[in-house]
């Protein structure tokens, strides 16, 4: 599996049977500066959303028009969306798992929130916010955790499910922040590779994984922290 990290909280999956984008924020988004959207999305089958934030929702509309991909998201944010003018997609909730060609879709909690506001200044809720546990035929398994803040129950979810990947919130202020997040991923799961997200965008958010990779330093869980665009092969 080659996982891209296309800025904040956005990725690319390539598998032997798939083309996942996750989160997939472009427009507006200053850790995608640079980095070409056709690029990005070329041969894309699904996107995944793990809430309803403009941050994480981003261009899903016009690249899920553009490609055909399917969207994978909770039920109350794929009715927003389709109300927008999706066409493809396949809502699910949390607790649930979605199969796809070649891997599942399972949704978990997260500590979070979900809604935008619209131009008439009404905020609408979209669904709960939601970590995502992929499991592939033939790959690695791999969780996305969303925006959420450290909770005991990440415990189940190892239990559950036993990620092989962790894809890491560490930016603090509207998540965990780096040395919080480090504690999550060493008391409740057994990641072999670890990559932090949700940083390094926004001014008001950590700029930096340091603390991260610091709170693992010495434990069995490899931290990979590429610059935007960069990749790592698992």
């Amino acid at each position: 599996m080659k996982i891209t990290w296309l800025g904040h909280s956005a990725f690319r999956l390539d598998t032997a049977k798939a083309k996942i984008l996750i989160d997939p924020f472009f427009t507006g988004n200053p850790g995608f500066q640079g980095l070409d959207a056709k690029d990005a999305t070329k041969d894309i089958t699904h996107i995944l959303l793990t809430h309803g934030h403009g941050d994480h929702v981003g261009d899903t509309l016009q690249i899920a028009a553009d490609t055909g991909a399917t969207v994978v998201a909770n039920f109350d944010l794929c009715m927003w969306l389709a109300h927008k003018g999706l066409k493809n997609f396949s809502p699910g909730n949390t607790g649930g798992t979605i199969g796809m060609e070649g891997f599942t879709v399972t949704f978990t909690n997260a500590l979070h929130s979900s809604a935008q506001i619209t131009e008439d200044g009404v905020s609408h809720a979209l669904g709960n916010p939601n970590g995502l546990m992929l499991h592939f035929d033939d790959e690695a398994s791999l969780f996305h955790m969303g925006d959420t803040d450290i909770f005991s129950d990440m415990g189940l979810i190892n239990e559950l499910h036993q990620p092989d990947i962790g894809i890491v919130p560490i930016g603090d202020r509207f998540t965990m922040g780096g040395a919080v997040a480090a504690l999550a991923a060493q008391r409740f799961f057994n990641f072999k590779t670890a990559i932090p997200c949700h940083y390094g965008s926004f001014p008001i958010i950590d700029q930096t994984a340091d603390k991260f990779i610091a709170g693992l330093d010495g434990t069995k869980t490899k931290v990979e922290a590429p610059k935007a665009g960069g990749s790592v092969e698992v």
